[in-house]
């Protein structure tokens, strides 16, 4: 390590960090949108530190032998392999929640933990939410959520891919949820007969063909098949509209992710009356409809 003798201290590797990624040309959008970002919550990791560390705690703190190794063999293998962060932390935050991520599911980054934590107010009342489908679960981060936010509900947790849902089991047992969140393998909704929810969210595969084609490295270490979905991006969300009432009670609200494909949504059903849901946090291309709204379309 002689060639990194003047890197002692939180500050220099954090620097030192920022420059390779910098140098690199990586692409950031598992959890930061910046370098810096990307480089604090690497050497917080590293360093066993909480991720709300202040960095004028730590940022002159002289670092171990161990530590600088460590931190040199994660930045080299952000940077040569170029996946996301999180997939060699195997941690990532959702929704003030710390779940386990691999490369058998996405990167949870949806605009939807915001909407959990208000308890998608003002569109439903928590105290009449007992039921609620979490559709193509991934790693289970909604459906946990989801079981923190309504105490008093039952969660499905649906995924087509059985390897997701073992990585959704592990959150789910480590949270200790097994009794309030059911995991079930099924292509959307086709493994649920008679089942009827409170709430319907999902966040189903919604990149289009030539977005596929165009995406960063990064994005290519992710399973494809929770993010392509035809050559518009639609073929996930136009079942989901085709169904979901069916399984929705009275009153029940299905909340839907479909990202930079809100236009062709739009466009291809310009009878649905579709609300767009805001956030403060930032995010966009999330939808809400009613039952009622579903079923007075399709009669």
């Amino acid at each position: 390590m002689s060639e990194f003798q003047d890197l002692k201290t939180v500050r220099d590797y954090w620097r030192y960090a920022v420059t390779q990624f910098e140098r690199a040309e990586l692409f950031y959008g598992h959890g930061t949108d910046n370098a810096w970002d990307e480089a604090w919550f690497l050497l917080l990791y590293c360093l066993h530190l909480p991720v709300d560390t202040q960095v004028a705690l730590v940022a002159d703190a002289r670092l171990t032998l161990t530590e600088r190794q460590n931190i040199l063999n994660m930045i080299k293998l952000r940077v040569e392999k170029r996946l996301p962060l999180p997939y060699l932390t195997h941690e990532v935050w959702f929704a003030g929640l710390k779940m386990y991520v691999d490369e058998r599911v996405l990167v949870p980054r949806s605009p939807i933990a915001e909407l959990i934590q208000e308890q998608f107010s003002p569109w439903v009342d928590p105290e009449k939410v007992h039921t609620i489908l979490d559709l193509c679960t991934g790693s289970g981060c909604i459906a946990i959520a989801c079981a923190y936010a309504f105490l008093n509900a039952h969660v499905d947790a649906v995924d087509i891919s059985t390897e997701a849902l073992e990585v959704a089991a592990r959150n789910v047992n480590t949270y200790e949820l097994q009794d309030r969140v059911t995991l079930i393998q099924s292509d959307l909704l086709k493994n649920l007969t008679g089942k009827k929810y409170d709430i319907i969210v999902s966040n189903p595969p919604y990149v289009d063909e030539a977005e596929i084609k165009a995406m960063p490295a990064e994005f290519k270490s992710e399973p494809l098949l929770g993010l392509a979905s035809g050559k518009d991006g639609l073929d996930a969300t136009k079942l989901i509209l085709k169904t979901a009432a069916e399984h929705l009670h009275p009153g029940g609200v299905l909340i839907v992710e479909v990202g930079v494909s809100q236009a062709a949504l739009i466009q291809q059903f310009p009878e649905l009356p579709f609300t767009w849901l805001d956030f403060e946090k930032g995010g966009q291309g999330v939808f809400l409809l009613t039952k009622e709204m579903l079923d007075s379309v399709g009669s």
